[in-house]
């Protein structure tokens, strides 16, 4: 049975009309001076670290930590001024998903697994009011990777429920091939959602558990059988 469910943000529960790329774009513009900053970089499933040191290097910019704050700092103000006027919202079938979940005789345990800093996760939830509904999760603070991210949110989970969870115990739900392998690398069970960075065709090909359109697409119930 499905004791923890971790969701992926962008792409798979929400869509922000692109203010985190955007934010991103602002943010090499204004503080390291390159106004195409974001244009050789591919987000889908990646971790806001790991595009930054890429970034860096691209840019023969030295990745020191003052530099990934000077960074974090910038992008977090942009993120925040832009988030307000964005188009988007929860991704199809999310919410209702998300109820049947919580409806549940033992309801599983719900949280993040991100490639987001923490403060950047809870500014795109919070403008959609969702950030509640997830009290603990794994973010890019946590590690540049994404398996040393889902490590994270597992023993967090783990520490909730009060014992060590198995990897059959996990699902994760993810929108992207990056997605699927970093569930693969805590063991746990994936559910592909094509809402986001991948058609469902290219999901199905790195042989998550289940794949679908979207969450509108399938039970809650099948995970508790």
């Amino acid at each position: 049975m499905i004791r923890l469910v971790l969701f992926d943000i962008d792409g798979t529960l929400v869509h922000t009309g692109g203010a985190g790329v955007k934010a991103f774009a602002r943010a090499f513009a204004t503080e390291f001076g390159v106004p195409d900053g974001a244009e050789r970089l591919k987000f889908a499933g990646r971790t806001d670290v790991s595009l930054v040191r890429e970034f860096f290097t691209l840019q023969c910019i030295e990745p020191s930590p003052e530099n990934f704050d000077r960074f974090f700092t910038s992008y977090l103000h942009w993120l925040q001024q832009l988030i307000p006027d964005c188009h988007g919202g929860a991704c199809h079938g999310v919410l209702e998903f998300y109820q049947e979940l919580r409806a549940r005789p033992e309801p599983p345990l719900i949280g993040l697994l991100t490639g987001n800093i923490k403060r950047g996760a809870r500014i795109k939830l919070d403008r959609f009011n969702l950030w509640e509904k997830f009290p603990f999760g794994g973010f890019a603070d946590d590690h540049e990777e994404r398996p040393k991210i889902a490590a994270a949110a597992l023993r967090r989970g783990s520490e909730q429920f009060g014992r060590d969870l198995r990897g059959e115990e996990v699902l994760v739900i993810g929108d992207t091939p990056l997605d699927i392998h970093c569930g693969r690398a805590i063991g746990a069970k994936v559910l592909a959602v094509a809402t986001g960075g991948a058609s469902l065709e290219e999901l199905q090909r790195h042989n998550p558990d289940w794949s679908v359109p979207n969450l509108t697409h399938i039970a809650s119930a099948q995970f508790f059988d």
